[in-house]
């Protein structure tokens, strides 16, 4: 008996499918997707009788994806990869005044300058509808690479922008970056950091990962008291409890007259990139192409640096 096509092919269904297959879990995808869980659960079991096979199996509270669901996850993909590959060919065609443009800015990022951008762009191009959202860094990931959104605002060099994911992706330079060590101490030194007490980023941000590239011996692991995906959150509780910690030197400048604890001076410069990444034929649609022009005509005007006073 063959499978009714509609109740396959649903767009709702495959990507509340789609969404339980990233997450793994019935609670926290109905969480991102707005919904009950009996509702999501509902799309799935309606997902399944169409097919006529389950498609996911559970081991104890751990889900995991049957054959005939792997099939379905590899179809479903390449769907959406379609869909989303004809409709930035039609926008190619559009007019540059008006659709949509989405944005996901890693959640670590200082955002002021992009803010202030965002805000300029959108008095000029006031049909252009902009979705700004906040992600951890394999989210945003994730985001870029199902071409969910049309920027991704990141840093590089990442081990997600290997050679062969990059080939599919292009970067637009935002700013030079680098790390400031905090300390609740005065004239400390780097040195006289090893084995105190830190507060840190939670394991899979992008900061760990860099940091861990060149100071992973001044904090060991018993040595981090609390983890926070958030930089304000992570800078306050380290001024509460007189910890270590670090933060990008554009968040420092920004917030430099909010943060009591004292700049740690090093000769050792940890530089990366702030970037716009984004798919190559992106830059083709009208509306897009204006955005990153307008970008150039933005730090034309007044450089990053000096907008971060």
């Amino acid at each position: 008996m063959k499978a009714n096509a509609d109740a396959v092919l649903s767009a709702k269904s495959l990507h509340y499918f789609l969404q339980l297959v990233d997450s793994m879990s019935y609670t926290q995808a109905s969480q991102i997707l707005g919904i009950t869980q009996p509702a999501l659960t509902q799309q799935i079991k309606k997902l399944e009788r169409a097919v006529g096979s389950p498609l996911f199996g559970q081991i104890g509270k751990k889900l995991y994806l049957t054959d005939a669901g792997s099939k379905m996850e590899e179809t479903a993909r390449t769907l959406f990869d379609t869909v989303h590959d004809t409709v930035d060919e039609i926008q190619q065609f559009t007019d540059s005044d008006s659709g949509y443009i989405s944005i996901g800015i890693l959640n670590i990022f200082e955002p002021k300058v992009i803010e202030e951008f965002l805000i300029n762009f959108g008095k000029k191009y006031p049909d252009v509808r902009l979705i700004v959202n906040f992600y951890d860094r394999e989210e945003l990931w994730n985001k870029i690479d199902k071409n969910e959104i049309d920027f991704a605002v990141s840093y590089i060099p990442d081990i997600n922008a290997n050679a062969a994911t990059m080939r599919q992706f292009t970067t637009k330079e935002i700013n030079k970056e680098s790390i400031v060590l905090l300390s609740s101490k005065k004239d400390t030194s780097l040195e006289s950091m090893l084995h105190e007490n830190w507060a840190s980023y939670t394991e899979n941000s992008y900061l760990t990962h860099i940091f861990k590239r060149f100071y992973a011996s001044i904090i060991p692991q018993n040595e981090i008291k609390a983890r926070f995906s958030r930089v304000h959150e992570l800078v306050d509780f380290a001024q509460s409890n007189k910890l270590n910690t670090f933060v990008t030197k554009s968040y420092y400048l920004v917030h430099q007259k909010e943060i009591t604890l004292n700049e740690v001076r090093t000769s050792e410069l940890i530089d990366f990139q702030g970037c716009f990444i984004y798919r190559k034929n992106k830059a083709q649609i009208p509306r897009l192409a204006n955005f990153l022009t307008e970008w150039d005509k933005f730090l034309n005007a007044k450089d990053y640096a000096s907008r971060l006073d």
